[in-house]
């Protein structure tokens, strides 16, 4: 029996934010939207993702607020994904669920977080453990942990191995004239 598209008999809240970030793919585009991906191509190579995949998220990201499509060249027509406040609010979420998943799954420290301000790395809920607050995302300085290939074959990783805050634009090389946008 195939599985319905949306929780419709569900009188629930997580069943809602399901309909919107429960795909496969989602949340990954979103955590390299907080990371600073906006192109189409740099999601490409980083995710690993279809290209009618990644079309359908971006397109249902764009329709649910969370990202917003900005034009970034005119000739030829080029744009780009900005994460939006709505999407910055999954931050926590994501945030949460990468400590879970290290810490049931055993995986070694692939990125580390830490309070831009102050140096301290970041507790599980993104709270700063000095300071005595929540870190806003734009104050969360991303290094790399030890876990990391030292030596990525994609571009985005590559950029993603300099300590950088989030929501900062990457700078990846990545090749332009062959980047197609269908959404």
């Amino acid at each position: 029996m195939a599985l319905g598209k949306d929780y419709a008999t569900q009188q629930c809240s997580i069943a809602r934010a399901l309909e919107v970030v429960g795909e496969r793919w989602t949340l990954l585009v979103i955590r390299d939207a907080l990371y600073g991906v906006r192109r189409y191509n740099d999601f490409l190579v980083h995710l690993g993702i279809p290209r009618a995949v990644l079309a359908a998220r971006l397109q249902t990201l764009t329709t649910e607020g969370l990202l917003e499509k900005r034009r970034y060249q005119e000739s030829p027509p080029r744009d780009e994904y900005v994460i939006t406040e709505r999407g910055i609010a999954l931050w926590p979420t994501l945030r949460s669920l990468g400590v879970w998943g290290r810490e049931h799954f055993g995986e070694t420290k692939l990125r580390t977080f830490r309070h831009a301000d102050c140096g301290t790395e970041l507790g599980s809920y993104g709270e700063c453990p000095v300071c005595a607050t929540v870190v806003p995302v734009e104050d969360v300085l991303m290094e790399p942990g030890p876990g990391l290939d030292a030596d990525p074959t994609d571009p985005v990783s590559r950029a993603l191995l300099r300590p950088k805050r989030l929501l900062e634009p990457i700078e990846a090389p990545v090749e332009r004239a062959a980047e197609k946008d269908p959404v």
